[in-house]
């Protein structure tokens, strides 16, 4: 039986660097076997969620997502709710893309990415339930979410500590704790704080050390919870994540793994919480680690063993990758050997 694929892509994203390598994309799917479509996404709320449901209920077996990590989050939540879930590939061409950046998938190479599918190579993901939405890299809530989102990733490259000092002194009026009550899998955390952070990945707004022992696969958050609402305090905090994820041992925060998490604030405070960058409701929210839920290609070869929960599929993943490694290293030994 032929197996079908659906490419949805945001055709703005990148600069719409993907509207001029829909045909590359799609080439690429063709010759791994695939007969492919597309799906243009539209601006209207909700349109890629609900193509990416109906494309799994018709029995497509793959769906591509093609864009930011907005467009990861639309196709999963249109997909993670079903019985049966077709498998998800990414094509990353967004402003960071945190989820492409774990799973050492190509930027801004859209063929590039299509090959990591066509290599064959998947891992199965967990992903975060919030209430009745669904997350595949972050979830957080308190003031502090918006520093780490609002500076631009290009301000970030150029400047670097200072790009969050410049951003933090802006904020500073709105830079205050917020009263949390939150209960998680080794305890219960009441007072203040000024952000609650969940990960899924070790990549958070481009910064890869923020989870530094994230594992994917392993049916667990990494739970960060940051007590301090001084400006100065958090770019020290900052500046620890920034220079090897010194921050973990920190005793401004609350650093754990945890497979679920209840949020709710205190004394009548508005919480707002953030899923995967975007806002997702306020607290108080209920968040369940749904253990790989969801296989997605990805490099596996070029993700470190010890960053990947135990599978079946990533141990021979793996084995695929080093044989194809030693046949294009000596290429003539299998002839050799053949005579």
């Amino acid at each position: 039986m032929v197996k079908r694929a659906r490419l949805l892509y945001n055709p703005v994203s990148g600069h719409e660097i993907m509207e001029r390598n829909v045909a590359g994309v799609l080439a690429v799917l063709e010759d791994a076997g695939y007969e492919s479509s597309t799906f243009r996404t539209r601006p209207e709320e909700g349109s890629t969620q609900a193509e990416a449901k109906r494309a799994a209920l018709a029995g497509f077996d793959l769906l591509v997502a093609a864009g930011g990590d907005g467009t990861i989050n639309e196709v999963v939540n249109g997909i993670a709710g079903l019985k049966h879930r077709p498998m998800l590939g990414i094509i990353p061409v967004g402003t960071t893309n945190d989820y492409a950046r774990a799973l050492k998938i190509p930027r801004e190479d859209p063929v590039g990415a299509a090959k990591i599918i066509a290599k064959g190579q998947h891992i199965g993901v967990d992903i975060g339930k919030a209430n009745d939405q669904y997350f595949v890299n972050i979830a957080g809530g308190g003031n502090m979410m918006d520093l780490t989102y609002e500076v631009q990733s290009d301000v970030k490259s150029a400047l670097g500590y200072l790009a969050y000092l410049l951003k933090g002194a802006e904020m500073l009026p709105r830079m205050r704790p917020i009263q949390m009550h939150l209960a998680y899998d080794e305890g219960t955390y009441d007072g203040e704080a000024s952000m609650f952070f969940l990960s899924l990945t070790n990549s958070v707004g481009g910064l890869e050390q923020i989870a530094p022992d994230a594992v994917l696969g392993d049916g667990q958050f990494t739970l960060i919870i940051v007590k301090t609402a001084n400006l100065v305090e958090i770019v020290q905090l900052l500046t620890m994540v920034l220079t090897g994820g010194r921050h973990v041992n920190d005793d401004r925060i609350i650093y754990t793994q945890t497979k679920r998490l209840d949020v709710a604030a205190k004394h009548g405070e508005q919480l707002k919480v953030n899923l995967d960058g975007e806002y997702g409701g306020d607290a108080p929210m209920h968040f369940v680690n749904l253990k790989q839920h969801i296989q997605a290609f990805a490099n596996v070869a070029a993700i470190p063993d010890d960053a990947i929960a135990d599978q079946d599929e990533v141990v021979k993943g793996k084995l695929i990758a080093s044989v194809h490694a030693l046949h294009d290293a000596h290429p003539n030994d299998s002839e050799d050997t053949a005579h």
